[in-house]
């Protein structure tokens, strides 16, 4: 009896990720073996950018409260001392969003606590 293969399946998975790899350079864009690699090392580094992501935008943050503060008189380290101790309670996220594009209600902020 003949060797039945589902060439049907085998090639929609195959197509399914070249089409995934479109727009990559070389032999990664269309070269079986080579884009498979290339598409599941790429799903490895989006899994670790996600987590690298929330680190990056953290030190965004502390960089404008820094730079806003500085505007103030005081460092990042002192001006959230200063809201510990008041026992104001605003993250980070927020905070930049004031020092970017409020800058009248972050200066407001650093003299309620100062």
């Amino acid at each position: 009896m003949p060797r039945s293969v589902n060439h049907v399946a085998s090639r929609a998975k195959r197509k399914k990720i070249l089409k995934l790899t479109r727009g990559y350079y070389g032999a990664r864009k269309n070269v079986w073996t080579v884009a498979k690699n290339t598409w599941e090392k790429g799903l490895l580094y989006a899994f670790r950018d996600r987590r690298n992501k929330k680190r990056t935008f953290r030190a965004l943050w502390i960089q404008r409260i820094n730079a806003a503060a500085r505007l103030e008189g005081l460092n990042y380290s002192q001006l959230m001392g200063l809201l510990h101790k008041a026992g104001i309670e605003i993250n980070r996220k927020v905070l930049a969003e004031l020092a970017y594009n409020h800058p009248e209600a972050f200066k407001a902020v650093v003299d309620k606590v100062k």
